[in-house]
């Protein structure tokens, strides 16, 4: 890594969010967290990133307030007095070291299998009931079950400013619930909350007002978006920039601060004819901050049981300088090195630890 690293490690500065550099750490599911309640190792687990100059770190996905939103019983809460006090104790510890962090708020849909922990009786919900493949699991959602999980969301949002965050972000990426109403293969709905690309927005736009609502104007929102999908890598939201301005310009007016744009791969062109990334074009299309993720630091993108090396980030701080985007969000580099973002601003690379399953089992 011979590239200078200094431009990761410049103040980033809006009216609403001030942080210390460039390096956010992603949210990672990583279900340590016994009945939903984040434990003393969760602080710890945490800390060490923001003391290791993590910028700005962004939870794992929580549960919002709606008994379908998970799947897994140690995936964290953010509701109840137990769950927001451990993340409380979580922020408190961030802080505490100089860090910033904000909450993932997180339902799942479809995505939960009938039966699932920690509320088994309790049936997923989807907008129209039915999987990507088509396969029917439930009814559609009601108006009155939207507006329920809308409200869901908007009171974790009031919890994250009152135990300290320093914002949320919501996610609508992968195929989740958010993302669900955007996809049409999981949206056949003809009412308001169904229909073209800037229709199928509706349920994340009044998700997003409702949060805004809840916190006021000077609290960060940052929302999380991708093409692609859980099992489906290839697909396509939006099949070129028009149709992506259409559908992020609905989401910006709506009171997205940040966009946080998941690929794979950050250094892969999102539409032909063009080298910018997904964050790239979000941030040309809107004139909103974001956030660039995707396999950076490694030399190879996640899948079960797959090892990688420590790679050059030359490509990457070219195109920061070039401010294609503005922050930049690190997973498995950091999921099992602590002190990533610090080796790497001292140039101790060497002592970089690679990412493998086996290091996921010494995480710390």
């Amino acid at each position: 890594m011979n590239r200078s690293v200094e431009a990761l490690f410049k103040p980033f500065h809006t009216n609403k969010l001030t942080l210390p550099n460039r390096i956010v750490m992603a949210p990672m599911t990583r279900a340590f967290s016994p009945n939903g309640i984040p434990t003393e190792e969760v602080v710890d687990y945490y800390k060490r990133r923001a003391e290791n100059e993590v910028g700005l770190i962004i939870t794992e996905g929580t549960a919002i307030n709606h008994p379908a939103a998970s799947s897994d019983p140690n995936v964290p809460f953010f509701y109840g007095e137990a769950a927001l006090k451990g993340w409380e104790n979580v922020v408190t510890a961030v802080h505490q070291v100089g860090g910033k962090m904000i909450p993932q708020l997180w339902h799942v849909g479809i995505q939960r299998p009938v039966g699932s922990l920690p509320f088994p009786d309790v049936k997923p919900i989807s907008p129209s009931g039915i999987t990507s493949s088509g396969e029917k699991v439930t009814e559609a959602m009601t108006e009155k079950e939207i507006q329920a999980v809308i409200k869901a969301y908007a009171d974790a949002a009031t919890n994250a400013k009152r135990i300290g965050f320093d914002g949320i972000e919501l996610h609508g990426a992968h195929g989740y619930l958010i993302d669900q109403f955007f996809w049409k293969a999981t949206n056949k709905r003809t009412d308001k909350y169904g229909g073209n690309i800037v229709d199928r927005t509706r349920f994340a736009v009044e998700v997003i007002k409702a949060c805004r609502e809840a916190v006021g104007e000077d609290f960060p929102i940052v929302f999380r978006f991708s093409q692609w999908k859980t099992g489906a890598y290839t697909e396509k939201l939006a099949k070129s920039p028009q149709e992506l301005e259409q559908f992020l310009l609905a989401l910006s007016d709506a009171g997205v601060d940040i966009f946080h744009a998941s690929t794979r791969r950050f250094w892969e062109p999102e539409f032909k004819d063009s080298t910018l990334n997904l964050a790239g074009w979000t941030k040309k299309l809107t004139g909103k901050p974001t956030i660039t993720v995707g396999s950076v630091g490694l030399d190879d993108i996640f899948a079960p049981g797959v090892k990688a090396k420590n790679a050059p980030i030359d490509e990457l701080i070219n195109r920061l300088e070039q401010q294609e985007f503005d922050l930049v969000a690190v997973g498995r580099a950091l999921l099992v090195d602590p002190t990533w973002a610090h080796k790497l601003h001292t140039g101790n690379t060497k002592d970089m630890i690679p990412y493998s399953p086996e290091a996921l089992k010494t995480l710390s």
